[in-house]
């Protein structure tokens, strides 16, 4: 579908979408326009070029606001950002820099949450997504996003919906396919996971006859509430709740970063290849956007040395 130089490509396309490629291959889709109450990623695909995750619930019409891969919070100074029953937005306000390369391919975007009514923005949003190859045909989604407050500080308030939620696949759900949660202590199942703390979480299944794929999401060291107790479904959904056990303050003049990675992979959940990656992504710098140093260029993305 596109040129196989360089093996990582960003690739912008209309409606403020962005094809993330590898190999000359789709991989994942970036969606921005304001057809949507806030920005999502939408398919990631397994090896086998099969979406492994989805828009809204299999079998509820009032989980539409899960869309695939996307960030939301439930309560903002009360506000609802999470479902689509309120005015809150959250939109794409400029994208900052898309980076090609032989190892990664990176985009960094500035997002703004509003609450629907004020035109002024609660909180400025800074993503930085890459995507690489991995083995087997898999890839690795990195995920860096930085919230700062407009206001001196404002509450992120106690609750288990938010930051980065994830929607599997209805083929590899443990209700609506044959999928199973696993949790980096091993263990498997809701009844087992479900508000515990876990370094990542694993939800694997059939994506098509005899092919099993599945997605890997992991939480960082680095992040305030590691390791996260999780929200997980048996009906497909997951995601690291990092306001569960209480509320997380945002400041204007003191950025909070959260780092996670997804691993869309072959097979089913392989523990030991998991703790692999866990250990390699906690020893990987982070993103930093600095101005650009190239002609015709305004920023460019790097890594933290």
């Amino acid at each position: 579908m596109f040129p196989k130089s360089p093996r990582c490509q960003l690739v912008p396309l209309p409606q403020q979408q962005v094809a993330f490629v590898v190999d000359g291959q789709e991989r994942l889709r970036w969606h921005a326009a304001d057809d949507a109450p806030r920005p999502f990623f939408f398919p990631l695909t397994g090896p086998s070029g099969l979406p492994l995750t989805r828009m809204g619930h299999p079998g509820a019409p009032n989980h539409d606001h899960h869309r695939s891969i996307w960030f939301a919070h439930h309560k903002v100074l009360g506000i609802d950002f999470w479902s689509d029953n309120s005015d809150a937005v959250i939109r794409q306000d400029r994208w900052l820099a898309y980076q090609d390369g032989e190892e990664e391919a990176r985009m960094a975007v500035e997002l703004g949450w509003y609450d629907g009514h004020d035109p002024a923005a609660l909180i400025k949003q800074q993503l930085i997504a890459a995507i690489s190859p991995s083995d087997q045909g898999g890839v690795l989604v990195e995920i860096q996003t930085t919230l700062n407050s407009i206001a001196e500080s404002l509450e992120l308030e106690q609750t288990n919906f938010g930051l980065l939620a994830i929607r599997v696949a209805g083929s590899i759900s443990a209700v609506f396919g044959d999928g199973i949660l696993t949790g980096s202590n091993g263990k498997q199942t809701e009844k087992e996971l479900f508000g515990q703390p876990s370094a990542w979480i694993d939800y694997s299944g059939s994506v098509d006859a005899a092919t099993t794929e599945g997605l890997t999401y992991f939480d960082h060291p680095h992040n305030a509430s590691y390791p996260s107790k999780w929200h997980v479904r048996d009906d497909g959904w997951m995601g690291a709740s990092v306001c569960r056990d209480a509320p997380v303050m945002l400041y204007r003049e003191q950025p909070t970063t959260w780092r996670y990675l997804i691993h869309a992979h072959a097979g089913p959940a392989n523990v030991a290849v998991s703790r692999q990656l866990a250990e390699a992504f906690d020893r990987r710098p982070p993103f930093v956007v600095r101005p650009a140093k190239k002609p015709h260029h305004e920023y460019q993305i790097e890594r933290d040395q």
